[in-house]
């Protein structure tokens, strides 16, 4: 493929931007991509690595003469490197993010993008549970969804380019509303890992009382509900601070689904239970179906990071 933005810079150097970084130089997508990150250790180990072609000190110097720029940093951030960067963006520049929320990002990031610049909204339904400037990897996004959320105005030359961008490096492009976003991703994502976090926890207390047999005899189950578990704790507080009110809500009809198995293991309801697993495990089904994993045990992740 050809160039399509010949200066990227990538605000925040862990999976994501990692991951963004390869998949574009893979495809030829950026003639120079640059970065910056918060910590002194993540800048000293992306340069060390290579993982960017310049790495700056701020977020400020990042974004100087940059075509595009990728805020992946965590939800709680975005306001705050969104008006560090908002006077030194270039004009006609595009900025999109990589955030798991929505509505809150477009609150925090749009009042500092100044006229002239595009923001575009973005959020890439791809990652591990590994963090830091050494987990990325090129093949990340390929053949996963990426969301763009543009705003009704948008530039359609910035949206194409950006679109155009996602599929060079991999993924399927689809764009959809903000609000509608947010739920979705409370209940294929927020709330799963909430339940998961919530699962570790409870088997850390029955740990202390079985002497570390949880740990000891983790079967399929567990274990990939711990792998889940160890994802970036900075990222997930935040996803859930500023998603309250739809993770709120499909927490509230997980707890009702989950009485109504308590009732059925309880009365000795084995249609109902029977039934309902038959149900759940169609699902299963339909995201094989749709190549978003494979039947392999270790959930189709051989040879990934």
């Amino acid at each position: 493929m050809s160039i399509i933005y010949d200066r990227v810079a990538l605000i925040g150097l862990g999976l994501i931007a990692g991951s963004m970084s390869l998949a574009m130089r893979r495809a030829g997508l950026a003639g120079r991509i640059v970065g910056t990150a918060r910590s002194a250790e993540t800048r000293e180990v992306a340069r060390e690595i290579g993982l960017v072609d310049e790495v700056f000190e701020t977020a400020a110097e990042a974004v100087k003469d940059a075509d595009l720029v990728v805020l992946a940093v965590p939800v709680g951030a975005m306001g705050s490197v969104a008006c560090e960067i908002g006077p030194h963006l270039k004009p006609g520049a595009t900025v999109t993010d990589v955030g798991s929320v929505k509505r809150a990002v477009i609150r925090a990031v749009a009042p500092h993008i100044p006229k002239g610049v595009h923001f575009i909204p973005g959020h890439p339904l791809a990652g591990t549970e590994h963090s830091g400037p050494r987990s990325g990897f090129a093949e990340l996004f390929d053949n996963r969804f990426c969301i763009l959320l543009p705003p009704e105005d948008v530039d359609a030359g910035a949206l194409a380019d950006l679109r155009a961008l996602w599929q060079g490096m991999g993924a399927n492009v689809e764009e959809m509303d903000p609000d509608h976003h947010d739920l979705v991703l409370a209940v294929t994502s927020h709330a799963p890992h909430l339940i998961a976090y919530t699962m570790v926890g409870v088997a850390d207390d029955l740990r202390r009382v079985t002497d570390k047999e949880v740990i000891k005899y983790s079967a399929a189950g567990f274990r990939d509900f711990t792998r889940i578990a160890a994802s970036d704790p900075t990222m997930w507080r935040d996803v859930f601070l500023n998603n309250k009110d739809a993770t709120l809500e499909i927490l509230g009809r997980f707890t009702e689904e989950l009485f109504a198995l308590q009732r059925a293991i309880r009365t000795g309801d084995g249609d109902y239970l029977f039934e309902y697993f038959t149900r759940t495990r169609d699902i299963r089904r339909g995201i094989i179906e749709a190549g978003q994993d494979t039947e392999a045990p270790d959930f189709g992740r051989i040879g990934k990071k």
